[in-house]
């Protein structure tokens, strides 16, 4: 993380990823994760769909589109969170290529 001084503040820059930068485990993955979550919310805004009809589409518990729209993923793996997407009428791509890197990382990108 980058550090600047403004006002006589000491500022870290962030690097995307706040999972990274709390050095969490699995950084990338909880960041897709949340990703993957936030085009959920905006995609049952765009509908103009109640938690209860977005659960039915989603093959969801109300509870559960609950949790997810506070905050609460950590019990959905990257593959339903796509599957949710899908059920709400979305298109995933996958992209594979070279990283620029030695690893290569996983990005989500809406269109």
């Amino acid at each position: 993380m980058k550090k600047r001084v403004i006002d006589g503040i000491e500022v870290l820059q962030g690097s995307g990823n706040v999972y990274a930068d709390l050095g969490l485990p699995n950084a990338e993955k909880h960041k897709v994760r949340a990703d993957l979550a936030i085009q959920i919310i905006k995609a049952m805004r765009r509908l103009g769909l109640t938690q209860q009809d977005a659960a039915k589409r989603m093959g969801l518990t109300q509870p559960k589109v609950s949790d997810l729209m506070r905050g609460n993923f950590t019990n959905l793996s990257e593959r339903k969170l796509m599957g949710c997407l899908n059920r709400l009428g979305y298109d995933i791509e996958i992209t594979v290529k070279p990283a620029a890197s030695q690893f290569g990382h996983l990005v989500v990108a809406a269109a």
